[in-house]
């Protein structure tokens, strides 16, 4: 069997395992969802509305973040010669957007409840944010396992591990309301739990952007990664440098690499270290080079480099 049908297969294995993990941890917090959503009600609890409202959008996130590992399975082809990872970072913006706006709208929700606190039903509250707190956790972790080196994953799980801290606030609003019958807790529960879902989004957020838009990776030093290509024997210079990634964890690079006028096998040679090299330091598989014998002419990354200096020396 070729490698890179191999390495497709092992991925398409691991995607199998994902989707059935997130399968699972959709069902239980819909579930779940239900069952909070008349507990809150009955209660009169704006920490359990709230954290039914937040669950409810990680069965959206779950839901995205399930279509997008099987979209990510599917191989490459002439339309979509990358394949479909980048689903994966869509998912990633959708999930971390709805975090933002749910955020404000708990807050104003949180100000009413301030202003004329009503009263709440302390055992309801503590007694269901328990049983939420369990199951939030049993999810988490069954999705935590790809959310290392997957934006997509993590996403799905720093929705989870919010709801965990959200209950964890409104279980001990629930205590703090049963012994005081100080119903304004409920309220400030439910900011602290929009503060949770606001600093996850403010997690994921800004590098879904940098990926769609093709940033550098925040971890690859490009003057260094230049001055490492040139130590690599028979290189000259490096130019036209590009360093994107198609997903958190798949980053790839094209570059014009300047030599003397060599044999095609010493070139051959040459990319090959290169290759290695990236894929060492900088996490880098995928690597397309352009050997050429001829001087920098300005173009884009050389643009970048001298105006960086300039602004370095101002």
């Amino acid at each position: 069997m070729p490698e890179h049908a191999h390495s497709h297969s092992h991925f398409v294995d691991q995607a199998h395992q994902t989707t059935t993990r997130l399968a699972l941890s959709l069902a239980l917090t819909a579930v779940f969802v239900v069952i909070e959503t008349i507990a809150g009600i009955f209660s009169n609890s704006l920490a359990l509305l709230t954290d039914a409202a937040h669950n409810f959008t990680d069965v959206i996130a779950l839901g995205l973040s399930w279509h997008a590992v099987r979209l990510a399975s599917r191989p490459a082809n002439s339309n979509k010669t990358y394949g479909y990872h980048r689903a994966g970072i869509l998912v990633a913006l959708v999930n971390s957007t709805t975090l933002v706006v749910i955020a404000l709208g708990i807050f104003y929700e949180a100000y009413k409840r301030f202003v004329t606190p009503p009263e709440v039903n302390s055992g309801i509250l503590v007694g269901v944010g328990l049983v939420a707190f369990v199951i939030n956790l049993v999810t988490a972790l069954m999705v935590k396992q790809d959310s290392e080196h997957d934006l997509n994953m993590r996403s799905a799980f720093l929705h989870l591990m919010g709801d965990v801290l959200s209950t964890v606030g409104a279980v001990l609003a629930g205590i703090v309301i049963y012994f005081t019958g100080w119903n304004w807790l409920d309220a400030l529960a439910s900011v602290f739990i929009g503060l949770l879902i606001l600093w996850n989004a403010c997690g994921i957020l800004p590098e879904a952007v940098d990926i769609l838009l093709e940033a550098t990776p925040r971890d690859v030093d490009m003057c260094a990664m230049v001055s490492d290509i040139c130590e690599v024997g028979g290189v000259l210079g490096v130019h036209d440098l590009h360093v994107w990634s198609i997903t958190q964890s798949l980053r790839t690079m094209s570059a014009h690499i300047l030599t003397d006028d060599i044999s095609i096998s010493d070139g051959a040679a040459i990319q090959g270290k290169i290759n290695e090299l990236v894929a060492k330091r900088y996490n880098i598989a995928h690597v397309t080079l352009q050997l050429e014998c001829v001087g920098c002419h300005p173009n884009l990354y050389c643009d970048m480099a001298a105006v960086e200096h300039e602004h370095a020396r101002v």
